[in-house]
C-alpha cells in the first residue's frame, strides 16, 4: 500500500508526511476500505482547471478533484489533485490557517474515496462532519 505526495508547478510545505500517511491509512482501515495506491498531486488553479475541463467537463476552478482508478469497490486506487492556489484563497476566506485548510482538503479527497459524497445538503453535512473529525484527530483542531 502506497501513499505519495507530489507537486506540479507549485511548492508545498507539507509537514510530517510519514505521520500523515499513517493517519490516512488508518482512516481507510476504519472506514472498511483497503488502500492499495493513493497519489496526491498538489498543483496550481490553472492546472486543476484543465483537469476539471478535460475529464469532468466542468469549466470552473475547484480546490480538489478526486479520481477512483480501481475496479474493486473495496480496494482503493486513486489520484487526488489539490489546487494550492484555491486552498490558500479558501483559508483566507474562512479565516483558518493554510495548514488546516490543506489538511481539510487532503482528508476530503480520502473521504470521497471511502465512499462519502457531497452533492446534496445532507451528504455535504456528513462530509463536513467527517472532515472535522479528521482535523480534530490529526491536528487537534476543535471545530
Amino acid at each position: 500500500m502506497a501513499i505519495n505526495f507530489t507537486s506540479h508547478e507549485v511548492k508545498v510545505n507539507l509537514k510530517d508526511k510519514t505521520r500523515l500517511k499513517a493517519y490516512i491509512k488508518e482512516k481507510f482501515s476504519r472506514e472498511g476500505q483497503k488502500l492499495k495506491d493513493l497519489q496526491y498531486v498538489f498543483c496550481s488553479d490553472d492546472y486543476l482547471l484543465e483537469i476539471n475541463q478535460q475529464f469532468l467537463q466542468h469549466d470552473t476552478y475547484t480546490d480538489i478533484v478526486t479520481f477512483e482508478l480501481g475496479t474493486d469497490p473495496k480496494v482503493t486506487e486513486g489520484e487526488i489533485y489539490i489546487s494550492i492556489d484555491r486552498v490558500k484563497e479558501n483559508a483566507e476566506k474562512f479565516k483558518v490557517p493554510v495548514e488546516q485548510e490543506l489538511h481539510r482538503v487532503i482528508f476530503h479527497g480520502a473521504l470521497h474515496l471511502c465512499g462519502y459524497k457531497d452533492k446534496s445538503k445532507e451528504q455535504a453535512a456528513i462530509m463536513r462532519a467527517k472532515e472535522n473529525e479528521c482535523l480534530k484527530e490529526y491536528l487537534g483542531v476543535s471545530l
